[in-house]
């Protein structure tokens, strides 16, 4: 059985856990404080899910999962994640983060800085413009279920929602192709990295990351992308929350 190496514990790390249970995946996940501070996250997720230490995690992981924002100094399990698949959820989110001045100008993305990071792993920019929490407004009750279920189709199905997948590795494109499919999404290959701003907060495809688009929809949202340079505020407050805890 596969093994998902989670890497973050907050909203985003504990709702695609409890997701890739419900599809058959074991997982092993961890947080910065410690496996020991996860007790009542792993009752909620039950037998399929231990806590680990971030390395070790890491090293168990068939693929991994980076749930957490890029931090130009963060210490990251570079041995540990070798030659594996490692799926990046964050989102440039100055804002939150500060401003990157190679991303304002264009130079490079987030998640080729994240690539920068692990050297000798195959980066992938997945599950970034899906929301892990409920919608607002909340309709109907439906709504109250992170957007990560609630927006899940089975295979054909006329509304099945379309994420984004970008990578240098065609072999890593075609995992997370798997992967999402078998949490009930289609996937759009936008790739390599140097692409993946076509996916970032304020382009096309960005203001249909609430309710999500079809993958015809997403091609062309993709396609009318327009990079934009300079001092960047992208992502409003609340727009999407990739937290780790």
């Amino acid at each position: 059985m596969t093994t998902i190496g989670i890497l973050g514990a907050g909203q985003a790390g504990s709702t695609l856990a409890r997701a890739s249970i419900a599809a058959g995946y074991d997982v092993v996940i961890a947080n910065s404080r410690g496996p020991e501070t996860l007790g009542g996250l792993l009752d909620e997720l039950g037998p399929r899910a231990r806590a680990a230490h971030v390395a070790e995690a890491a090293a168990e992981a068939d693929f991994a999962v980076t749930a957490f924002p890029y931090a130009p100094h963060a210490r990251l399990p570079v041995e540990e994640l070798r030659g594996k698949v490692v799926l990046d959820n964050n989102n440039y989110m100055a804002w939150r983060d500060g401003n990157i001045p190679d991303v304002d100008l264009g130079r490079t993305t987030i998640h080729e800085l994240r690539q920068e990071q692990l050297p000798t792993s195959k980066l992938v920019k997945a599950f970034t413009h899906i929301q892990f929490h409920g919608r607002h407004p909340v309709r109907v009750p439906g709504d109250r279920m992170p957007a990560l279920l609630r927006l899940a189709r089975p295979a054909g199905a006329p509304d099945r929602t379309a994420l984004v997948v970008s990578s240098n590795f065609p072999d890593a494109v075609e995992l997370v192709t798997r992967y999402y499919d078998d949490l009930g999404f289609d996937a759009v290959d936008n790739s390599p990295l140097s692409e993946s701003w076509r996916s970032a907060p304020g382009t096309p495809m960005w203001r249909h990351h609430v309710d999500g688009q079809t993958r015809e929809e997403l091609v062309e949202n993709l396609r009318r992308a327009e990079r934009v340079v300079g001092p960047s505020r992208r992502g409003a407050p609340g727009a999407a929350r990739h937290d780790v805890r």
